[in-house]
């Protein structure tokens, strides 16, 4: 469950905030956390010379991660081989347990080792405000991940925030669902009903691709939850309602985990699952042709590579982007091994590669 708790991290609490991401979601692009416009990661770049200078700083990092998990160990790897070749130390690594008290401790116990760089995933955009003041204060660069502390401005306060490109994500979900039925026929769509920012924009987007870009599908069921452990409550009362569904979209995978379980007791193979981020589960049944016919992941390697890369921007005083986004994956049957590898830069589970065999 590795994202959804990195969800909750990225709380908006502003309802306008969400009617304004759900215009962007519809205009078709991602937007950072106050509306900025998305740069690809892979416009930072950094010269011979550039490398060179910062090698020579004998510059130091701290990476301080909201949680352990398959996602943030993927984005660490990426953020110590990149900083490995930059020459540029890293000197902790901590874990806030999803404990906003934690994380501003943490903050406190590492600034003691006087990091020029920090990495982070803020809790809640409130209480970070106060947890990294003295980072802020004491002009270390910060890379923020999905999240900005609320009052920061980028480029005086914090050098870059990285993400997904969440818009993408929704709309690769649309499109491989969509041509898992055929284009056309009815879907359900169970979204995240909470104001996070991550999950609001995929969720919309997705709904918003299907509404303009496949007119004979129709979106003829849709539940939210806030609870994931309640998506097999929401999968029940949808399909009594609307049986004959052909597909349903998931927020993310571990309420996709109860939706599927939702249609193998009831022998249902009809009804075909796509949802967002890797799940051991989720895929050992796409693999085996299952209910599940598409995952859609981001590339969690790339995103700490370049949180790296805008980390060395800030230490050489040159301008990043405000909002940097890493691609979207669809991962596939066909492609689930290279996938995997792709997004969190390790070999899939034994039980998916033993499957892949069959």
């Amino acid at each position: 469950m590795h994202r959804t708790k990195r969800f909750g991290a990225t709380l908006l609490t502003a309802g306008l905030a969400i009617l304004a991401l759900r215009g962007m979601a519809a205009a078709g692009e991602t937007h950072g956390p106050n509306g900025e416009a998305a740069t690809p990661a892979s416009a930072l770049t950094l010269g011979a010379a550039e490398v060179a200078k910062v090698k020579s700083g004998n510059y130091s990092v701290a990476l301080l991660w909201h949680t352990s998990s398959d996602f943030t160990n993927a984005v660490t790897a990426g953020a110590e081989d990149e900083f490995a070749r930059l020459g540029v130390a890293v000197v902790a690594t901590t874990d806030a347990a999803f404990d906003a008290a934690k994380q501003r401790n943490d903050v406190e116990t590492v600034m003691a080792k006087k990091p020029n760089v920090i990495l982070t995933l803020p809790l809640d955009s409130v209480s970070a405000a106060a947890a990294f003041r003295p980072a802020k204060e004491a002009r270390v660069k910060l890379v923020f991940l999905s999240n900005v502390p609320a009052g920061y401005k980028w480029g005086q306060d914090f050098v870059a925030v990285v993400t997904d490109d969440l818009f993408q994500m929704g709309k690769q979900a649309a499109d491989v669902l969509a041509k898992s039925i055929g284009g056309k026929g009815k879907v359900g769509y169970i979204f995240h009903d909470a104001t996070h920012y991550v999950t609001n924009q995929r969720d919309q987007a997705f709904k918003t691709t299907i509404e303009k870009d496949y007119p004979n599908i129709k979106i003829a069921a849709q539940q939210g939850i806030a609870d994931p452990s309640r998506a097999e409550e929401a999968a029940l009362a949808m399909l009594l309602k609307t049986p004959d569904l052909d597909g349903i979209y998931v927020t993310w995978a571990e309420p996709a985990e109860g939706v599927l379980s939702v249609l193998r007791n009831a022998g249902n193979k009809h009804t075909k699952i796509v949802t967002l981020d890797l799940s051991e589960p989720i895929a050992l049944d796409m693999v085996k042709n299952g209910n599940v016919v598409g995952i859609v992941a981001d590339e969690a390697y790339a995103l700490g590579r370049a949180m790296a890369d805008a980390g060395a921007y800030g230490l050489l005083g040159k301008p990043a982007p405000a909002f940097l986004v890493v691609p979207a994956l669809t991962i596939t049957k066909a492609n689930v091994v290279d996938g995997w590898q792709i997004s969190l830069h390790r070999a899939a589970p034994q039980s998916v590669l033993d499957a892949v065999k069959l």
